[in-house]
C-alpha cells in the first residue's frame, strides 16, 4: 500500500513538472526588466571598458578613505581589521609575500570594479562614481603609482600600468577571453 502511494505521488510530481515545462515556466518569479539587468550589469574589465563617467582626485580620495575605509584598512592603508593595501613591493617571490594593491593587483580598472562593487564592507555600492575614482586614486598614490595631484577618470585610470600586470599566467581557455 505504501509503495502504491509513492507511485501515485511520483506520477503526480512528474505530471506537474511536465505541465510546468510545457508552459516554459515553473510558476515562480518573472523575467527581469531591462532596468533591473542594467542595475546589476556593473562589471568593469581589465581594459576599463564600461568604466562610468566621473572623476576623482587623490586629495578627495584621502578624505573619503579616512571617512569610509580607514577604520578597517588603517589611515594609510597599512591594514588593521581589513587587509593591508600598501607596500609589499618585491615580496611576491619571497617566503612571506605581501599582497597589496601596489604589489599584487594586476589591473587598475578592476580595482575600481572591486571598490565600487564591494566597499565599504558595511555598505557596498554606496560610494558615488566620483568617490570610487578618488579612493582608487588615493590607493594608487599611496603605492607610488600616481602623483599627489592626480585626478582619475575612465581614461587616466585605464592608462595606469600596475607593477604586477605581467605576474599572472594567462587563462588559455577560449571561452573565457
Amino acid at each position: 500500500m505504501a509503495i502504491r502511494r509513492l507511485e501515485i505521488a511520483a506520477a503526480l510530481i512528474l505530471a506537474l513538472a511536465g505541465s510546468a515545462q510545457a508552459e516554459g515556466r515553473y510558476g515562480l518569479g518573472r523575467p527581469a526588466s531591462e532596468a533591473e539587468i542594467a542595475a546589476w550589469n556593473i562589471d568593469i574589465d581589465r581594459e576599463g571598458k564600461k568604466l562610468p563617467a566621473g572623476s576623482g582626485s587623490v586629495a578627495h580620495g584621502r578624505e573619503v578613505f579616512g571617512a569610509q575605509c580607514a577604520s578597517c584598512h588603517g589611515e594609510k592603508g597599512e591594514g588593521g581589521l581589513g587587509d593591508k593595501l600598501v607596500g609589499g613591493k618585491g615580496t611576491l617571490a619571497s617566503a612571506k609575500p605581501v599582497k597589496t594593491v601596489g604589489s599584487y593587483w594586476p589591473y587598475a580598472p578592476t580595482l575600481f570594479d572591486y571598490v565600487h562593487r564591494a566597499m565599504p564592507m558595511n555598505a557596498p555600492q554606496s560610494l558615488s562614481n566620483d568617490d570610487v575614482y578618488a579612493v582608487v586614486g588615493y590607493l594608487l598614490n599611496l603605492n607610488g603609482l600616481v602623483a599627489d595631484d592626480a585626478v582619475l577618470d575612465a581614461h587616466s585610470l585605464s592608462a595606469v600600468r600596475m607593477p604586477n600586470r605581467d605576474g599572472f599566467v594567462p587563462d588559455p581557455r577560449p571561452d573565457v577571453r
